[in-house]
C-alpha cells in the first residue's frame, strides 16, 4: 500500500514538472510576460491548467469504466431486491481493487438469501407434502364413508383412520408452531434448579404403557443430579427421545437409560436395540422433515420434527445432541448439558451417585424399582 502511495506521489510530481516545463517554453516562444516575477506566475498558473485539462482528459475514459462499475453495482442490488439471488459480481477484469471487500460482501450476501431461499422453498415444500398426505387421507375415506352399503365393521374402520389422520395433522400443527417459537428466540425460558434424575424417573413410569405394550425391557441407570434448567423444556426432550426409541425397537427389544455426572457437565443416554439409522442418515437427521425411512416414520405419525425440536431446546441449553447408530443392531442418542445454563447463578453440585435399575416386570414393581 505505501509503495502505491509513493508511486503516485512521484508520477504527480513527474506529470508536474513535465507540465511547468511545457508552460515555460510555451512563455518562452510567447515573448510574455517580460517581467521575471510576472513570468514565473504565468507558468506557474499554465503549467497547473495544463495539468488540470490533462488530467480532465484522462478521468473521461477512467469515469465511464468507474460508471459502468458503480451501474453494475446498482443492477445487482435490483436484482437481489426482486428476488434474484443468483448475482456474483466479477473480482477481476476492472480496476476495483478499492472496492474489493464490497464486492466480496454483495456477492456473500447474495450467495446466503440464495442458500436461504433454497431452505424456504424447501421448508414450504415439505410442510405442503406433510399437510397434504392426512387432508388426501381425511378427505378420501370421507367420501367412501358416504356409500351406504358399508358395513358397520368398514365404516368404524374408516373413522378410525379419519381420526388418526386428524391427530396426525394436529400434531404436526402444534410441532411447527412449538418450532417457530422456539427460533423466534422470545419462546420463555425459566432456568430452575431441577432433579434430572426425578425428572427421567416420572417420564419413563409415564411411558409405561407403551413399552409394556411392545414387551420391551426397559432399564434406568440415574445418578442424583440436580442441574440448572427450564423443566418444562427439558420434558420435552426426555419425551421425544423415549418415544422415538420405543416406537422404533421392536417387539421384546431393549431401551436403556443412563444419567451420568460429570465435572463439566452431565450425560442422558438412551439406548435402544431397534432397526437402526444408516451412516447416510445419520448426517441428516436433525434436519426438520427429515425421514431416515419416510413409508415407515409416516405410517408411524411422525413429522421429521421430533429431533429438530430435540436439538434446538438443547441448544437453548447451551448443551449439545449427538447420535450413534448401526443399522439392525439399535440407536444411542446422548444428550450433554452443563451444570449451569447462559442465564443461570452459580454451579450447582451434583448429588451423591446412585443407581435405578429396573427389568419389565408388572406395574407396581416398576414404580418401586424407578
Amino acid at each position: 500500500m505505501k509503495l502505491k502511495v509513493v508511486f503516485f506521489m512521484l508520477l504527480v510530481l513527474i506529470a508536474l514538472s513535465l507540465c511547468w516545463t511545457a508552460a515555460y517554453f510555451l512563455m518562452h516562444w510567447l515573448s510574455w510576460p517580460q517581467a521575471l516575477l510576472a513570468r514565473q506566475l504565468a507558468v506557474s498558473i499554465a503549467g497547473f491548467f495544463i495539468f488540470g485539462l490533462i488530467i480532465s482528459i484522462i478521468s473521461r475514459f477512467g469515469r465511464r469504466k468507474e460508471m459502468e462499475f458503480y451501474q453494475s453495482i446498482i443492477d445487482a442490488f435490483r436484482r437481489i431486491a426482486r428476488g434474484d439471488f443468483t448475482v456474483s459480481l466479477p473480482l477481476e477484469g476492472m480496476d476495483n481493487g478499492r472496492f474489493t471487500d464490497i464486492i466480496q460482501s454483495i456477492n456473500d450476501m447474495a450467495a446466503d438469501l440464495n442458500k436461504l431461499e433454497t431452505m424456504r422453498q424447501g421448508f414450504i415444500s415439505d410442510v405442503s407434502h406433510e399437510i397434504q398426505s392426512p387432508l388426501t387421507s381425511i378427505s378420501g375415506f370421507a367420501r367412501v364413508l358416504k356409500e351406504k352399503e358399508l358395513s358397520a365393521e368398514e365404516r368404524e374402520h374408516y373413522l378410525d383412520i379419519i381420526e388418526q389422520e386428524s391427530v396426525r395433522l394436529s400434531r404436526l400443527s402444534e410441532n411447527m408452531l412449538r418450532l417457530a417459537s422456539l427460533d423466534s428466540e422470545q419462546h420463555p425460558f425459566h432456568p430452575a434448579p431441577i432433579r434430572l434424575d426425578k425428572q427421567l424417573q416420572q417420564l419413563i413410569l409415564a411411558c409405561e404403557p407403551l413399552w409394556l405394550e411392545k414387551d420391551l425391557d426397559m432399564s434406568a441407570d440415574l445418578s442424583p443430579v440436580t442441574i440448572e434448567a427450564d423443566p418444562d423444556l427439558l420434558s420435552q426432550v426426555w419425551v421425544n427421545l423415549l418415544h422415538n426409541a420405543i416406537k422404533f425397537t421392536p417387539h421384546g427389544g431393549t431401551v436403556e437409560v443412563r444419567l451420568e455426572a460429570g465435572e463439566d457437565a452431565v450425560r442422558v443416554r438412551v439406548e435402544d436395540s431397534g432397526i437402526g439409522i444408516s451412516e447416510e442418515d445419520q448426517a441428516h437427521i436433525f434436519d426438520r422433515f427429515y425421514k431416515a425411512d419416510k413409508s415407515r416414520t409416516r405410517s408411524g405419525g411422525g413429522s421429521g420434527l421430533g429431533l429438530s425440536i430435540i436439538q434446538k431446546i438443547v441448544q437453548m441449553h447451551q448443551g449439545s445432541v449427538t447420535a450413534t447408530s448401526r443399522l439392525g443392531e439399535g440407536t444411542t442418542m446422548t444428550v450433554q448439558l452443563p451444570w449451569v445454563t447462559a442465564a443461570s447463578p452459580a454451579p450447582v453440585q451434583p448429588a451423591a451417585p446412585a443407581s435405578a435399575k429396573k427389568r419389565r416386570a408388572s406395574h407396581t414393581a416398576a414404580k418401586d424399582t424407578l
